[in-house]
C-alpha cells in the first residue's frame, strides 16, 4: 500500500499517530493562511470508504484560506496502517480514531467536514465525542444504512453477502482480480453511467481516487461496507444541536439527494443546499460553491 508522498504546501505537516488499538494513522495539518476570524475552528475532513482525500483537493486549500485543516485517513487507507483489531472496522471505530486525531491535534473546538462514509463518521463523532465540535458540514452521504439506498434501491443488500461469501473462499483471487482493475477503465465507466458529471469532473481528480481503492484490501473494504451498511444515525439526528450543512446532489446516484433532505429536515439547526448537476463527487465538479457554502457554515459555527 505504499504511495510516493504528495508535494507538500511549505505549512503543510504530514504526521503518523497512534490509534487506540495501536494502528498507526496518518494526519495532515496545515494552518490558516490569514488570521482572525474562524481560525480559532479546526475543519477536520473525513473521506468516504475507499478514498484518501482526492475529494479535498480544491477545498483543503479554499478552507486554509481561513482556518485550521486537518486530514486523515481511515485505518487500512491510503497511508494509514492496516487494523490492528481486524474487528474494528465499523462507523463507531472510525469515529473513535477520529477522537484520537483531534486529541492529537489538542482537541480544538472543530467543524468536522464528512463526505459520503464521512458524514456517518461525522455523525458518530458528535454522538459519541460532542465536546468542541461545534459544527458539521455532510456532503453527498447518508445518515446510515448505505448498502440500502445505492442507486435508491437496496441492491447492495442483495449483493454483499453472495460477494463475501465469494470472496472468503477463495480471497487471493479476489484481492488479484480487485488489484488489476485499470483506472482509466474504471474512469470511463463511470463517464459513461454518468455516475460523475462529464462536463464537469476532470479526469486528474478522479483517477488519483481510481488508483487508490485497488490498493485497499478488498476483504477489508467489504467488511467495512457491510458496517457502514448497518450504522444509523437518525434516532438522535434530532439532538444535534450545532449548525449542520448537509450538501446534496441533484444528480447522486450512490446517496440520492432524498436522503439528505430527510436529513436536514430531522436535525434542527441543519441547512440544505442541493448542488444542481452534481453527482456524488460534487465537491471537485463545482468546488466553487461548495467552498462558498463551507465557508458560511465555518463562520456561523465559529461565532456560535
Amino acid at each position: 500500500m505504499s504511495q510516493s508522498p504528495p508535494a507538500l504546501h511549505p505549512s503543510e505537516q504530514h504526521q503518523a499517530i497512534t490509534a487506540e488499538d495501536g494502528t498507526r494513522l496518518f494526519v495532515r495539518t496545515m494552518p490558516a493562511r490569514t488570521k482572525g476570524g474562524a481560525s480559532h475552528v479546526r475543519v477536520i475532513f473525513c473521506d468516504g470508504i475507499l478514498c484518501d482525500g482526492f475529494i479535498w483537493k480544491y477545498l483543503w486549500n479554499d478552507v486554509a484560506e481561513y482556518a485550521d485543516v486537518a486530514h486523515w485517513h481511515y485505518r487500512g487507507h491510503g497511508r494509514s496502517g492496516a487494523p490492528v483489531d481486524k474487528s474494528r472496522i465499523d462507523i463507531a471505530a472510525h469515529a473513535t480514531d477520529l477522537q484520537s486525531v483531534r486529541k492529537h491535534l489538542g482537541d480544538p473546538p472543530c467543524v468536522i467536514v464528512g463526505h459520503s462514509m464521512g458524514t456517518q463518521v461525522a455523525l458518530e463523532a458528535w454522538h459519541l465525542f460532542p465536546k468542541n465540535v461545534k459544527g458539521l458540514v455532510l456532503v453527498c452521504g447518508s445518515y446510515g444504512h448505505v448498502t440500502q439506498s445505492f442507486r435508491g434501491v437496496p441492491i447492495l443488500d442483495t449483493i454483499l453477502p453472495k460477494v463475501m461469501d465469494i470472496v472468503e473462499k477463495q480471497p487471493d483471487l479476489a484481492r488479484a482480480i480487485w488489484t488489476r482493475v485499470p483506472p482509466e477503465f474504471a474512469l470511463k465507466m463511470a463517464l459513461f453511467s454518468r455516475d460523475v458529471d462529464p462536463e464537469r469532473v476532470r479526469g486528474e481528480d478522479m483517477l488519483p481516487y481510481l488508483k487508490h481503492m485497488t490498493h485497499v484490501d478488498f476483504p477489508m473494504f467489504l467488511k467495512m461496507l457491510r458496517a457502514a451498511g448497518e450504522h444509523s444515525a437518525e434516532s438522535y439526528l434530532e439532538k444535534i444541536d450545532v449548525p449542520v450543512l448537509v450538501l446534496a446532489g441533484e444528480k447522486d446516484t450512490f446517496t440520492p439527494s432524498s436522503l439528505s433532505k430527510f436529513m436536514a429536515e430531522a436535525i434542527p439547526k441543519a441547512e440544505l443546499v442541493t448542488i444542481e448537476g452534481g453527482t456524488h463527487v460534487a465537491p471537485i465538479e463545482q468546488p466553487e460553491l461548495v467552498a462558498e457554502k463551507v465557508r458560511q457554515l465555518v463562520e456561523r459555527a465559529a461565532s456560535a
